[in-house]
């Protein structure tokens, strides 16, 4: 792995691990103490999204999430061939990082995991949805070229926590195959995981698409033309 990648796949490693630590620690904290409530819960997730994406997006594109990154790609705004690496990167920081809240604050609330509160199909749609609008909003800060100089960890991270804020209590408003896999791997708890990644992978590819669609003829990216 050449040094370049390999500080990349760090900062991913790092911002999905906060990401977990912090929002996941949210909710364990919130059912001990009952003094976050879901509003609270929802910010957490919103500005470690937000600090983290202004803190490494020069290094790695800040994906923090196997879908983004999938999403990226279809849109010719990421290599395939990194793929591997940078998925590889999220999915340990997100089992470290459940590692961390199971060492430090005990078997509480599952770990954060997430679950469907009603049916599987309902936790489907509702995280195909959330994870659509997320990513759109992502393309259009994140790699318009008209949209440069807006706060986009600002908009990124606002629109998590207004997604997570309706979304939490239905389908727990993942968004992010990595975000669900830490907390199930090291809770163990494996119902209707599945929703999880297909969902957001999905959402994902549809909000990217429809970005596409709407902007206005551009040139790739130059990572792309290596």
């Amino acid at each position: 792995m050449n040094p370049t990648l390999l500080r990349r796949a760090g900062a991913e490693f790092i911002g999905t691990y906060s990401l977990v630590t912090a929002g996941c620690g949210a909710i364990m904290v919130n059912a001990s103490t009952g003094s976050l409530t879901h509003v609270g819960i929802a910010l957490t997730f919103g500005l470690i999204i937000t600090v983290m994406i202004a803190a490494t997006g020069h290094i790695s594109g800040a994906h923090f999430n196997p879908a983004v990154t999938v999403a990226f790609a279809l849109t010719r705004h990421f290599p395939w061939r990194e793929i591997p690496v940078y998925i590889g990167s999220q999915l340990a920081g997100a089992i470290l990082g459940a590692l961390t809240l199971r060492l430090l604050l005990g078997d509480v609330a599952q770990m954060g995991v997430t679950l469907p509160s009603g049916s599987a199909l309902q936790s489907f749609g509702i995280e195909i949805l959330l994870t659509a609008v997320m990513m759109f909003v992502i393309m259009a800060v994140a790699t318009d070229t008209k949209a440069l100089g807006s706060p986009a960890a600002l908009a990124i991270g606002f629109t998590i926590t207004l997604d997570a804020l309706w979304g939490g209590p239905i389908s727990g408003a993942s968004m992010n195959p990595a975000r669900s896999f830490g907390p199930a791997l090291i809770s163990g708890i494996w119902k209707d995981h599945w929703v999880y990644w297909l969902a957001p992978l999905i959402g994902a590819g549809l909000g990217a698409g429809i970005y596409q669609l709407l902007r206005e003829p551009e040139m790739m990216p130059e990572i792309l033309e290596k």
